[in-house]
């Protein structure tokens, strides 16, 4: 039985596609809207979470 691995974004890839700057991904982090991990110096965002910003921006803009 295997388990899937969940997908696991760097920074550079989920500003490339919210097309924000760092400085905003990091805030969204801070700001506890975008979930993320650390493993040492290295932070990895869950696609489900960047799925779940995405969803919840809609949310609120309709």
């Amino acid at each position: 039985m295997t388990t899937a691995t969940p997908e696991l974004l760097k920074v550079p890839e989920v500003m490339a596609r919210l097309k924000y700057s760092r400085s905003k991904v990091y805030d969204l982090i801070r700001e506890k809207r975008l979930a993320s991990i650390t493993e040492g110096r290295c932070r990895r965002i869950p696609a489900s979470a960047l799925e779940a910003y995405i969803r919840t921006r809609l949310e609120e803009s309709s």
